[in-house]
């Protein structure tokens, strides 16, 4: 099994896989206990991005387009089943970026795409560069985002091991650049907090620009890290969209 791939449950019933890619600093344990909450016929697999968790020693990516390109050869040998994206924040971008060229390159789609936590690719972007900032304004800027414990930003010794990370995910995304492409041909949904403050319902609305089939949107409480504080709620709302899914007649005759 590739180093970039977590795999869940492998039984038999086995009808539809869902990659899931992390957000900026993330690791694939963010999905560790989703499988709890999915339909049983539903293989979770959390992507594991080099510079983290088990991968800590390989150098991360710094450009949108070369992790993609390698992340395409990778799952190729795991798209034996039909399959769904689901990606957060960074996330949302890897898996649509990677939809995208998969397509191009193999003629393979996923079943639906699942973006949560980040605004349209296509929406500029006019928020000001971070991460190249110094050390303390670079830590202050984390902390707005409420996505690391303060108990983490004070300690000096463990941010001194994130940071290195941060700044590299940071700059993935913050140098990324949309170009556009025929809209998606399969459904794609939506997830945003209703408190969050940087991405916005109007800011992830356009994402139904994306897809010429179905476009949903979900907004749940809390802030850009919702899927933490509502994750209940968000598996719920995602495990009907996979039961839909996978009674659809097409799927079961492929």
């Amino acid at each position: 099994m590739s180093d970039w791939f977590h795999c869940g449950r492998t039984l038999n019933q086995i009808k539809l896989k869902m990659f899931c890619f992390p957000y900026a600093g993330g690791t694939a344990s963010v999905f560790s206990k989703w499988a709890d909450l999915l339909p049983l016929t539903v293989q979770l697999i959390s992507v594991e991005l080099p510079g983290r968790g088990p991968r800590l020693k390989e150098p991360p990516y710094l450009k949108m387009s070369s992790l993609v390109d390698d992340l395409a050869g990778e799952i190729r040998p795991l798209l034996d089943k039909p399959f769904v994206f689901f990606g957060h924040s960074m996330g949302a971008i890897i898996a649509f970026e990677l939809a995208r060229l998969l397509r191009l390159r193999r003629g393979r789609e996923p079943e639906a795409l699942f973006v949560s936590g980040r605004r349209a690719p296509q929406i500029p972007n006019n928020e000001p560069v971070t991460y190249d900032l110094p050390t303390g304004e670079f830590i202050e800027e984390l902390s707005k985002l409420d996505g690391t414990p303060r108990e983490v930003l004070e300690h000096k010794e463990l941010m001194e091991m994130m940071i290195p990370l941060l700044r590299a995910d940071f700059q993935l995304i913050q140098t990324y650049n949309f170009a556009h492409d025929a809209p998606l041909r399969y459904p794609v949904t939506a997830y945003g907090g209703i408190q969050d403050q940087y991405i916005t319902r109007d800011m992830i609305l356009p994402w139904r620009e994306q897809t010429s089939s179905r476009f949903a949107l979900h907004m749940l409480p809390g802030d850009h890290f919702f899927i933490r504080s509502s994750q209940t709620q968000l598996l719920r709302i995602l495990a009907h969209e996979l039961r839909e899914i996978i009674a659809c007649p097409s799927l079961n005759n492929a």
